[in-house]
């Protein structure tokens, strides 16, 4: 078995996949759901420390360059090459 972390001991992680396996669907949606939130604020953390002097909406544009990829987020909002994004 191929392990998840290189950090983890294989019976540790055994147990925490079997744990996965027991949540209901609704659960399961909620912790995926919290996981994504916790991903989006620290990436914004990272932005703002980057950017200091950014506006709310040039974090939002460098969130969307980083999470969608330059062509698809340019697509999306054009306004991006305006900010001089890259």
């Amino acid at each position: 078995m191929q392990p998840l972390a290189d950090d983890t001991p294989l019976d540790i992680e055994a147990r925490q996949i079997e744990g996965w396996r027991r949540l209901s669907s609704t659960d399961k949606l909620a912790l995926i759901a919290s996981l994504s939130r916790a991903i989006r604020e620290l990436t914004l953390a990272g932005i703002r420390a980057r950017h200091p002097g950014a506006s709310p909406r040039e974090q939002f544009l460098r969130l969307a360059m980083l999470t969608l990829g330059p062509e698809l987020a340019r697509s999306a909002y054009p306004e991006i090459d305006r900010f001089g994004l890259t």
